[in-house]
């Protein structure tokens, strides 16, 4: 374990366009849109590999992984490994050199990216009455480049309701332990020797807001937990984090190291958009991509992203046979692709703070609780509330605010993903269908009431000057519904397009080793195939999912 990453230039604090991506318009809706970094590209260009084997059909690599996020890069690095195997790695953003991203992609006081990193999708409104924008990384390190840093894992329940032979917590716990440099921690427990960084947050490393609120919390009966990663995590504290030195350490950085992309049987081509799958008598061949070239490959992964991976099935003719013929896609496999979207929603209780009293801002991100609603079934954590400095300031009287986030973790709601067109430039229609379920509904105002139970809780209540969201005015649960029905976002964790299964399990489109069912040589691996939503955010168990894929690959 070393700390020898570099410090990362003119570290910033706090940043306008910042927290508008992850906050949005807290007192009005819409979220504002984030400005273009001065310091990124206008846009990523076609890599030299491109230009040496793109359109290139009668030459075959081996492997052809399709994005180079949370799965890919993993998928990429351990499947090189082997020096036999040629891999190339499509990624649609930017190739940027390991140590070598601008300050917008690794200052992890800034989340969510610039229009340069990400792809722009926004979702449909539902009972929710208002778009949210989706936000997913476009570049070498996926939406790892760009969230908040969180490294913690599913819980054990987590998994155990996923109820697949092989994918239980203790089959899980070596590639969990494979992907981690942490620390501290119980060597049991913990990997001290994998890629990626994980730095356990002390009370020390937070800001003084953040340390008011664990205060706070205590007061009001919960416990503190010093490793969230732990056997019993029903309390608060700070985030265990794969942040180094002021880095968000993406998986482009911890994973496709110089070493790495240095390997002869490794290609990586940035700037490559892919259109779909090509088949030959039910067996994937390659892609084409969105410019008409194609590549040949003997086996093709989809590592996307659980939007990208799932439009790039259904443009192949994998999906619902309706939906299919809608667009007049050739069906090549029926299967229920896009049809069992998973997100947590995600409620800003919102406060203008005092500022004689908050303090420093950095880091943004920095405690949460992790508890259970009333109506919480098998065990489940249902509920973060996470203290967070990513706030509008000019939408505070006082010039300085915080959130209180609340956040469903295991929600009943089902959204779907659909094609708007065959255009692989066109974003898919995504319905999160946020708050469908009544009981979501009335767990997420368990979520709020607990939130402003701790606002209201010394030594938290010591900075407030005043709630902003929902508002002295919001008193009823109607009254919050409609607060929540105006300004709620999402957590970013969307999952489960593409699930896995046996072949006979209706809702399945892959197995448990992410093979498509009924075709070969494809795959899918990154949080698509997740039978259900975690309880945490899903960046750490997304590259546990590829180690634990790439440790059984053949």
């Amino acid at each position: 374990m070393n700390d020898d990453f570099p410090q990362h230039p003119a570290r910033r604090t706090m940043l306008a366009h910042s927290a508008a991506l992850a906050v949005g318009s807290l007192l009005g809706g819409e979220a504002l849109a984030a400005p273009a970094a001065a310091d990124a590209p206008p846009g990523p260009a076609p890599d030299a590999s491109r230009r040496r084997h793109a359109g290139d059909g009668k030459r075959t690599v081996d492997v052809l992984i399709v994005g180079g996020g949370s799965a890919g890069a993993v998928m990429a690095t351990r499947l090189s490994e082997k020096a036999s195997r040629n891999v190339l790695l499509l990624e649609a953003g930017h190739n940027y050199a390991a140590w070598d991203y601008p300050h917008v992609i690794a200052s992890s006081d800034i989340v969510g990216g610039d229009a340069a990193h990400e792809w722009g999708y926004r979702t449909q409104p539902g009972y929710i009455d208002h778009p949210i924008g989706a936000l997913r990384g476009k570049v070498l390190g996926g939406s790892s480049a760009i969230n908040g840093a969180v490294a913690i894992r599913a819980r054990p329940q987590d998994l155990k309701n996923w109820n697949l032979p092989g994918w239980s917590y203790d089959d899980m716990l070596p590639s969990f332990r494979r992907l981690e440099s942490r620390d501290s921690g119980n060597a049991a427990l913990h990997g001290h020797a994998g890629p990626l960084p994980v730095r356990q947050l002390t009370r020390e490393d937070i800001t003084p807001m953040q340390r008011a609120f664990v205060d706070a919390t205590v007061a009001n009966g919960y416990r503190v937990i010093d490793d969230f990663d732990g056997p019993d995590v029903n309390g608060v504290g700070p985030y265990s984090m794969n942040i180094v030195n002021g880095v968000r350490v993406n998986t482009g950085i911890a994973y496709l190291t110089n070493d790495v992309r240095a390997r002869k049987n490794l290609r990586i081509q940035g700037g490559t958009l892919v259109d779909r799958v090509l088949f030959d008598n039910g067996r994937a061949i390659g892609v084409k991509l969105a410019n008409g070239d194609e590549i040949h490959a003997n086996e093709v992964i989809l590592s996307a992203g659980a939007y990208g991976s799932a439009a790039i099935l259904l443009r192949s003719g994998i999906g619902p046979g309706a939906d299919l013929r809608a667009l007049s896609i050739p069906e090549v496999a029926n299967l229920p692709v896009g049809q069992r979207l998973k997100d947590h929603p995600f409620y800003y209780n919102a406060y203008a703070a005092r500022p004689d009293k908050i303090g420093d801002q950095s880091p943004v991100i920095g405690a949460f609780l992790w508890t259970h609603s009333a109506s919480a079934q098998n065990g489940d954590l249902d509920l973060h509330v996470t203290a967070t400095h990513l706030f509008p300031h000019d939408q505070s009287p006082t010039k300085v605010g915080f959130v209180l986030a609340v956040a469903l973790t295991r929600p009943l709601s089902v959204g779907s993903l659909k094609l708007a067109s065959r255009d692989p430039g066109d974003a898919p229609v995504i319905d999160l269908n946020f708050l469908g379920e009544e009981q979501d509904r009335t767990r997420l105002l368990d979520g709020i009431k607990l939130a402003r139970r701790i606002g209201r809780t010394a030594p938290l209540s010591d900075l407030i000057h005043s709630e902003l969201n929902p508002g002295p005015g919001a008193a009823t649960d109607e009254q919050i519904l409609a607060s929540v029905r105006s300004t709620v976002d999402t957590y970013h964790h969307p999952t489960s397009t593409a699930p896995m299964g046996a072949s006979g399990d209706p809702h399945a489109v892959v197995d448990l080793d992410g093979r498509v069912h009924g075709v070969h040589g494809l795959r899918v691996v990154d949080a698509s195939i997740f039978p259900d939503a975690i309880s945490v955010a899903t960046n750490i168990t997304t590259i546990a999912t590829a180690e634990h894929i790439a440790r059984r690959y053949a």
